[in-house]
């Protein structure tokens, strides 16, 4: 499920050199989620058990969720650093209003997220801000609104049909990793299958000939940001339900960055123009289960940062390394 522009060709005829560097690009993060989990194996046995990867799926959910919004921005050559705040928000609003049913809060949360999406792709289509500038802004303005909302302490939450959508398992995969799998399926198909996912790629390949050919380059922009706002709340929504409190303190913090560090390991580059939905689906758990394995051998979280900027900086400078060519 990817989606590319038409030079990258299989890799054909490139040079030695580039050509290993084109099959490190389409499939390094594949062969490094695989020899993570061989590696992982070794030192614990149990890394395997149905157990821990039910835990592992319950971990990632959230953050798979706002990274497939992320790579829909970062394809149209933008950035979404309000979503961890839109997660805040609606771990705020929910319990508010819980007591009419999840059939309002969860809707109602989603809503917000569309709002806050929309107000950020309105900054950058419209207004011609800066994206980073604009959803930097949202993301101070919404997470201090979420605190707002609810007040200094964490709120606990009993709606069952809350808890059982963040806690429990069908088939004994938990129900967030469905619904995580679930969105990630459908964002493959609108960008492989749909004039909506070529467009996206094209504006981020070249807005100004994606303008030019009368491409609707303000609506789709708009767009992308409305469906990572909507993802960020439907996670955040998630994130509730699986730790029954509402914490817009806490809940959501640095969300921004792991999405942002899911979706460039998986492939795609910051500079836009190509969107790998399957290859963010494998970042985000190869950034999950490094990060557990590091944790269940007491690395030092200091040292677990290091390694995750040095992989983020690689990945950055394999894109890079494409992008000139």
């Amino acid at each position: 499920m990817s989606a590319t522009t038409a030079g990258t060709a299989k890799g054909r005829g490139l040079p030695e050199r580039d050509r290993l560097l084109h099959l490190l690009q389409e499939y390094g993060i594949y062969a490094a989620l695989l020899l993570l989990v061989v590696v992982a194996t070794g030192l614990d046995g149990s890394f395997l058990s149905a157990g821990n990867a039910r835990v592992q799926l319950f971990q990632v959910s959230p953050a798979l969720l706002v990274a497939l919004g992320m790579a829909l921005v970062i394809g149209t050559e933008g950035i979404d650093l309000s979503v961890g705040a839109v997660i805040a928000l609606a771990a705020a609003v929910v319990p508010l209003y819980l007591g009419y049913g999840l059939g309002v809060a969860l809707p109602l949360a989603l809503l917000l997220g569309a709002v806050s999406g929309l107000v950020a792709g309105a900054m950058v289509a419209f207004a011609r801000v800066q994206p980073i500038v604009a959803t930097l802004s949202l993301m101070i303005g919404v997470r201090g609104l979420a605190e707002l909302v609810n007040g200094d302490s964490a709120k606990p939450v009993t709606d069952s049909g809350l808890l059982a959508l963040g806690g429990d398992c069908f088939l004994g995969v938990p129900w967030m990793a469905w619904i995580a799998g679930l969105a990630a399926v459908v964002v493959g198909l609108v960008v492989r299958r749909t004039t909506f996912g070529r467009q996206l790629v094209a504006v981020g390949d070249n807005p100004r000939a994606s303008r030019l050919a009368g491409l609707p380059v303000r609506r789709i922009q708009v767009g992308v940001y409305v469906v990572s706002g909507v993802l960020a709340a439907l996670a955040g929504v998630l994130i509730v339900g699986h730790g029954a409190e509402a914490d817009p303190a806490n809940q959501g913090l640095d969300m921004e960055l792991t999405a942002i560090t899911a979706v460039v390991v998986g492939g795609t580059p910051l500079s836009g123009g190509r969107i790998r939905v399957l290859g963010t689906v494998a970042g985000a758990l190869f950034m999950q289960l490094l990060t557990a394995v590091l944790t269940q051998h007491n690395v030092p979280v200091s040292y677990t940062q290091i390694t995750e900027a040095a992989i983020i900086c690689f990945a950055v400078y394999a894109s890079r390394e494409r992008g000139t060519r």
